[in-house]
């Protein structure tokens, strides 16, 4: 935005450079303008934009210190990427760039002088806009802030999320491969023949391309385990796969089978679906504590996952192995379940809140409509901590639902 700014003003200065002729009809629609009178005010556009942008920028950092606080620090990459925000303070150094810019085109005084008339007018235009750009600023942070705004706004990257990485009526994630029960076996000397694949550096797994992994194991006739998940830390130099046969992994074909993961600094919602997922719910722990103490909260963020995880068990689960399409086994890894999202998301939560007779009446209202939708081999799993949670509850004994709900994740 300040590289336009600089280019409208470099334009405009040149427009009222034109020959006289063009000046003359433009003079009929513009203020007239001295050079004193010019200097006063882009000085104080310019002097007003950039103490309006301090502000604006305080307020953002105070907004990112109460939303650290209050709903988790994974909450700071929504507000830094909100294109709102950005706008405003790009608005505010966009008018401040042209004004300074357009004050240095004006030169003389007395009879033999220079004002560009028009890129004068235009940056007091800048100015009304910038003074509606700052009322839309402060409505949109109070409103961000909000914990309705907030849960919506996960709700939706959730969805997103979900539409990415889980396809829809049971079609597979890709044309180029297929996928196979549980029940394809790996090779019986898979262990001992197989060379591990590790990871260039270190970081946290934020996608895998399955397609390539699939393509590079079809080309050298290889079977493949992946040895984590999305979202799993893997340190430098760390095993992201394990290849067989040996002998047929050279070090090209492992760095082509490592180049399929991508890693990052910390997770992210694009392709990791439990982080997705576990935002929200570190919002409802915190709502739950002591220090907060804030049930209402809690309950939003129990419809919220209740609505994610209802359009998640519509969808397509993969099995963990993958074909080629010679029907060849190529790729296996562990693949995350329905009641693997459930139990976690809900456990979590029960653990802070079992003493409270709404939030596990929602609670378990949510996990039954989840089971009714469930596929029928992650039923059984739900009801079983949905069971844990009600006894729990009814005996108010938190020790022990603590303990129950431990290994619900499987």
């Amino acid at each position: 935005m300040a590289l336009s700014a600089m280019a409208t003003a470099i334009l405009f200065v040149m427009l009222d450079a034109l020959e006289a002729a063009w000046l003359g009809w433009i003079d009929e629609w513009t203020y007239a303008f001295g050079p004193e009178s010019a200097r006063a005010i882009l000085s104080a556009i310019a002097g007003s934009m950039i103490t309006v942008a301090g502000v604006t920028f305080s307020m953002t950092m105070l907004t990112l210190q109460l939303a650290s606080s209050q709903f988790g620090p994974r909450m700071l990459r929504n507000f830094m990427r909100d294109r709102g925000n950005q706008i405003v303070l790009g608005t505010f150094l966009s008018t401040f760039v042209y004004c300074l810019l357009v004050l240095a085109s004006v030169r003389g005084s007395g009879d033999s002088y220079f004002v560009p008339v028009i890129a004068v007018s235009f940056g007091m235009i800048l100015a009304v806009a910038s003074l509606a750009t700052l009322i839309y600023f402060i409505h949109h942070i109070a409103t961000s802030i909000r914990i309705e705004t907030i849960l919506e706004k996960l709700a939706v990257e959730a969805r997103k999320t979900v539409a990415r990485v889980f396809p829809e009526n049971g079609r597979t994630p890709s044309a180029s491969f297929r996928e196979k029960s549980l029940e394809e076996a790996l090779p019986p000397d898979f262990d001992s023949d197989s060379r591990s694949v590790v990871a260039s550096g270190g970081g946290y797994i934020q996608s895998i391309d399955l397609d390539r992994l699939v393509q590079v194991a079809s080309d050298n006739d290889l079977v493949v385990r992946i040895e984590g998940r999305i979202g799993n830390f893997v340190p430098g130099a760390g095993s992201l796969a394990v290849a067989f046969p040996y002998g047929r992994v050279s070090d090209a074909v492992a760095d082509e089978l490592s180049d399929a993961f991508s890693f990052g600094p910390e997770r992210t919602p694009d392709h990791d679906i439990e982080f997705s997922l576990r935002r929200t719910v570190e919002i409802a722990q915190r709502a739950l504590s002591p220090g907060v103490n804030d049930p209402t909260t809690a309950l939003y963020c129990l419809d919220r996952l209740g609505e994610v995880l209802g359009i998640l068990a519509d969808r397509h689960f993969p099995s963990g192995r993958v074909l080629d399409q010679d029907m060849k086994l190529r790729v296996v890894f562990d693949p995350v379940t329905f009641a693997e999202l459930v139990c976690s998301a809900f456990a979590a939560i029960a653990r802070y809140g079992i003493r409270d007779a709404d939030l596990v009446g929602r609670l378990l209202d949510v996990m039954e409509r989840c089971s009714r939708s469930a596929p029928a081999s992650d039923r059984e799993k739900i009801m079983q901590l949905h069971d844990t949670i009600r006894v729990g509850s009814a005996a108010c004994d938190f020790e022990d639902v603590t303990r129950a709900t431990q290994p619900a994740r499987s």
